[in-house]
């Protein structure tokens, strides 16, 4: 609402097989964006239930087969496509000189937008993600951390500034906005747009972080 396998290699002891070796087909990896961006896409529309590989293969102008050799199963793509989310590399913080302006900075169109796209897709997974413990780890990671994350990096630039309360917990109130937000779209079907997120900086972050009302804004 983020790990790397490596393989040890294995020496073998049978004799070298003789005449020239001919190696296999490599998978060819290039469309693998072009499918995550469609699965996430079709993810956000329709949700997992009525989510199937073959709308993703449509939509990212594939071939049904080669989904359905690179991911077995629509959890195996739909895992991938949400760790693809959480690989994403976040900008530079914001520096405004105040907890309420870096806050509020986070507030640009584009995020908000990008922010509303990925709260659809973890709507449409909240379905399974009771049944699915490594899923709901993959949400968390994407979704949830990413955010908690740089909300707790302001607070503890604000808190070594002095602008908030060396007491302030920071790691609980870093997480307040996201289960402020899961909770309107989840359970009271209203808008999560920037009005509603600015309300949640005003109303309840800067007050709970002890930051008064002038040197807030």
């Amino acid at each position: 609402m983020d790990g790397t396998v490596e393989a040890t290699a294995q020496i073998d002891p049978s004799p070298a097989p003789e005449g020239p070796i001919r190696p296999g087909r490599k998978r060819d990896h290039t469309r693998d964006p072009e499918i995550m961006t469609a699965a996430i896409d079709v993810l956000a529309e329709v949700g997992y239930e009525r989510m199937t590989v073959d709308m993703v293969a449509a939509r990212a102008k594939a071939g049904k087969a080669t989904l359905y050799r690179r991911w077995p199963s629509k959890a195996d793509l739909v895992l991938d496509a949400v760790g693809c989310m959480g690989a994403a590399k976040a900008g530079p913080l914001p520096d405004t000189g105040s907890l309420r302006g870096d806050l509020v900075a986070l507030l640009s169109p584009r995020t908000v937008h990008d922010a509303d796209h990925k709260l659809k897709v973890m709507l449409g997974l909240a379905s399974v993600t009771a049944h699915s413990p490594e899923l709901a780890e993959s949400i968390r990671e994407a979704f949830l951390e990413p955010r908690a994350a740089v909300t707790r990096a302001l607070l503890e630039r604000a808190k070594e500034r002095g602008e908030i309360s060396p007491s302030c917990d920071v790691g609980l109130l870093s997480r307040v906005s996201s289960s402020m937000v899961i909770s309107r779209a989840m359970f009271e079907h209203r808008p999560v747009d920037r009005a509603f997120l600015l309300s949640v900086i005003d109303g309840v972050i800067i007050p709970a972080a002890g930051v008064g009302p002038a040197a807030g804004r």
